[in-house]
């Protein structure tokens, strides 16, 4: 079993629970949503706060990090958008009559989830809606996009593919609002989806205690993932193998195109609410305040990372410059959060989470032992 590891920096600032953080495409800033209703900006070299962030009236639940600017969305019903360099607020997008739980800038959209049983497309410019999404029965947990090729000949636009609490998740059409395909199967609520990398076939992981895949065109179920004994709460798609992470306190490796299950990574004392891959090496959050480093190929537990005093709920990579023998090298860094002492999507959806945590840390990548 590996030894521990330590924080090489705590970002202490926030006055409430860190619900996610987003890097920056080129890794220079880090973003960070709290449930003191603020985001900060924060520099990835030295861990020193850029920016505040200060408007939104309840917690912030997401945020996403873009070049120039940043994007975050509440609770108080309400997106925006900030100047990255300013920590001044550019839009704010009204619309939605519940907690907005999740967004996403992709193909120069931005899209959103809420509470309110609807997803949404928004003008950039404008702040408007341009596009509702209706049809859900519940509250819209999770979403995801694709742009293909394929997908631009098939339908004259993009996808967006959304899952619920209503145990649905459902296929839209960008250009025309129309729901393209409801994919039925899952018996309870949907709480993650992926995309494999061609945009065709979506994972969704479910309170049923599987993981499922579909073809998003035809809206065909392809396979069933069974072996959990609790609900899927994170998945991670990496080369054809689907990570799934559990409230039974175990991850699973599966063949994506077989359904096979190839591995089971245990040690976990809580259910598994945060995965990322990277080179070989498996992190995972957990329920029991830990990350976990594995070696992907074996399943070995090589590295404990401590210093949390509550679940996990994201994991992300910062690169930096490394120096070593005249060779330059990039270091990744591991920023672990912590949000509730609750799983990250409380399987009864109801109630509001209680701040908790107030630490943001750093771990390392080269305190893992070699494999």
């Amino acid at each position: 079993m590996g030894g521990g590891g330590s924080a090489l920096r705590v970002c202490a600032d926030h006055r409430g629970g860190i619900n996610w953080l987003s890097l920056s495409p080129d890794g220079q800033r880090l973003l960070t949503g709290s449930e003191d209703g603020t985001a900060r900006l924060w520099s990835t070299a030295d861990g020193t706060c850029c920016a505040l962030l200060q408007g939104h009236e309840s917690y912030v639940t997401f945020c996403q990090l873009e070049d120039e600017a940043a994007f975050t969305c509440s609770a108080d019903c309400t997106i925006r958008k900030w100047d990255v360099l300013t920590g001044q607020c550019l839009q704010v997008f009204r619309g939605h009559t519940s907690i907005v739980n999740r967004i996403l800038v992709a193909d120069n959209q931005l899209f959103s989830s809420s509470y309110d049983r609807t997803a949404r497309a928004w003008s950039m410019d404008r702040g408007q809606v341009a596009r509702e999404f209706r049809g859900h029965r519940n509250c819209v947990l999770t979403l995801a996009y694709t742009g293909a090729p394929w997908v631009e000949e098939a339908t004259a636009g993009g996808l967006l593919v959304t899952g619920s609490t209503d145990g649905t998740a459902k296929v839209w059409q960008v250009a025309s609002g129309c729901c393209h395909q409801t994919l039925r199967g899952h018996t309870g609520a949907v709480l993650c989806l992926v995309l494999d990398a061609p945009g065709r076939t979506a994972f969704t992981g479910s309170t049923d205690a599987t993981v499922r895949a579909w073809d998003i065109l035809s809206g065909q179920q392809l396979r069933v993932f069974r072996e959990h004994q609790g609900s899927v709460i994170c998945l991670e798609l990496v080369n054809r193998h689907v990570y799934s992470g559990s409230a039974d306190r175990t991850v699973k490796c599966w063949l994506a195109d077989t359904g096979e299950r190839v591995r089971t990574f245990t040690a976990h004392r809580h259910s598994v609410s945060a995965l990322k891959y990277h080179a070989g090496t498996l992190f995972t959050g957990s329920g029991d305040a830990r990350a976990r480093a594995f070696d992907a190929q074996s399943g070995a537990l090589r590295r404990v990372f401590r210093g949390h005093a509550f679940v996990i709920n994201c994991i992300q990579d910062s690169p930096c410059d490394f120096m070593n023998a005249a060779l330059s090298l990039f270091h990744p860094y591991w920023n672990l959060i912590v949000p509730h002492p609750q799983c990250p999507f409380p399987l009864t959806l109801q109630g509001e989470p209680s701040p908790k945590a107030y630490l943001l840390c750093d771990f390392r990548l080269s305190t893992l032992p070699p494999v």
